[in-house]
């Protein structure tokens, strides 16, 4: 059924009032950089600090890595928290939550300022170990995740204190309330904590950095549009004209955010589902095995640190295969490219022209009055994100309720995504895939299976934003 368009009354209130989010409760997270190791720490930090409204970030850590063994640099994380506080105001006009900058400060927190395994064992504690700790012990029961952009001895000095300080029965149930994401290993702890702490949640693709999914948060591949990630594009986006906070985003000088992806994936935008890595969103799509040391390129460039054979499953890299969809000039509005790419960066790469839009326009909020800047659209899915349907039944995926709190005109694209389900094979949706409203029908199974559908919902605006729904379809067979 169709739903009735916004009122005018309330299009009219949405057009200079900040949206109220019904989501799911904020992600909790807690940051270990090496920043001034390399300039994307500080880019990746002025990105998270946009979103601050829809993350707790209850810990910003500086750290040392193996491409800065014996220093770290709080002090820059303060000089960029003070640009952010000169433009929270005006972010809280756009959207509200955003945690002033004292709030922030106070977060901050020195980690050991020994490289590794030296930094790790008895007497070895630091501020920033100690938050690891608190945060866990807080009476909270959503999960605390820990974005490690440099080394990762702070979060196992805070793990070889629980494991020594805890009983079995404690160590484990804090351990269980911990989501680990590192880019990469930058010592020679990561593979420590994983060996000491096998049911860990934890996000790595270990080995040579060239085996980083990471990687696809600036690779550029030949014949794909890579306009989002140009220095021009930085320059006029984020870096000039937006204030002293894009001010203080630096410029590349090895590439472009590696560090963002730790992050990206806990954005509520309908995509994201953090708890379920293959799931696939902002941040990339994971699997859950257990690689060989062969496939993570040991011999690839890691900063000296050693790489060793993982001694368990973990959640690494997963391949995708995407076919993007680019504007037609005339007609339909869409139609695919005449290229394909495959590989785990492209479980990023597909969705960057998405969130490089977002965070131009969250730099836009900065400084503009509501009226002058674009906001999300909202996406309304019918009959919801979840649906079972008989083998050889129809159905039908709606968002045809999604608004747009600018009252801007709104582009659908629905696709399936078969790399999140369990059933491979391609399902046709209609004869239109950029309308609102599509419909399918179930392929024969003989047991149940899973796909998953998404729609893109991407405004008009500038730049043009976008937000999904995912519905997820199970199929089972038929009752004789």
């Amino acid at each position: 059924m169709r739903l009735l368009p916004i009122t005018a009354v309330l299009a009219a209130f949405l057009s200079c009032a900040p949206a109220v989010s019904l989501a799911a409760p904020k992600q909790r997270l807690i940051v270990l950089s090496d920043i001034e190791a390399d300039p994307d720490d500080s880019q990746s930090l002025v990105r998270l600090l946009l979103y601050a409204n829809q993350i707790d970030i209850e810990g910003i850590v500086a750290t040392t890595s193996t491409h800065q063994k014996s220093r770290i640099a709080p002090e820059s994380m303060h000089a960029i928290i003070d640009a952010y506080g000169r433009v929270q105001a005006n972010l809280s006009k756009h959207e509200p939550g955003f945690p002033k900058a004292e709030a922030l400060n106070a977060v901050v927190h020195s980690g050991s300022q020994r490289y590794g395994m030296q930094g790790v064992g008895d007497g070895r504690d630091s501020a920033g170990s100690d938050a690891i700790i608190k945060a866990l012990e807080k009476n909270d029961t959503r999960p605390l995740w820990v974005a490690v952009w440099g080394g990762a001895n702070t979060l196992a000095q805070a793990l070889y204190r629980i494991g020594h300080d805890r009983t079995p029965e404690q160590a484990a149930r804090l351990v269980s309330k911990l989501r680990v994401y590192t880019i990469s290993d930058q010592d020679d702890s990561g593979i420590w904590i994983r060996t000491q702490f096998p049911d860990l949640f934890y996000i790595v693709s270990p080995g040579g950095y060239g085996n980083g999914t990471w990687t696809g948060m600036h690779a550029t591949e030949p014949g794909f549009d890579s306009t989002e990630v140009s220095n021009d594009w930085i320059a006029t986006h984020i870096q000039q004209g937006h204030g002293p906070l894009g001010a203080m985003y630096p410029d590349v000088a090895f590439g472009m955010e590696g560090d963002t992806p730790s992050f990206l994936s806990l954005i509520p935008n309908g995509l994201n589902a953090p708890e379920h890595p293959d799931w696939g969103g902002w941040g990339g799509r994971y699997e859950f095995y257990t690689p060989e040391l062969k496939n993570t390129n040991p011999e690839g460039f890691t900063g000296n640190v050693p790489v060793l054979q993982e001694p368990h499953a973990i959640w690494t890299n997963a391949v995708d295969s995407y076919r993007p969809m680019v504007h037609s000039d005339y007609g339909r509005t869409v139609h695919a490219h005449d290229k394909v790419s495959t590989g785990y960066r492209t479980t990023i790469w597909r969705w960057r022209k998405d969130f490089q839009n977002d965070f131009a326009a969250r730099m836009d909020w900065s400084t503009k009055p509501y009226k002058e800047a674009n906001h999300p659209p909202v996406v309304k899915l019918s009959p919801g994100g979840r649906l079972t349907v008989k083998s050889g039944d129809n159905f039908v995926l709606s968002a045809a309720g999604s608004s747009d709190p600018d009252g801007d005109s709104l582009s659908y694209l629905w696709f399936q995504y078969p790399e999140a389900g369990s059933y491979k094979e391609p399902i046709k949706l209609g004869y239109a895939e950029n309308y609102p409203t599509v419909s399918g029908r179930a392929p024969v199974v003989t047991k149940p299976e899973t796909a998953h559908f998404i729609v893109k919902v991407t405004d008009k605006g500038s730049p043009p934003l976008t937000r999904y729904g995912r519905v997820i379809v199970t199929f089972v067979p038929s009752t004789p």
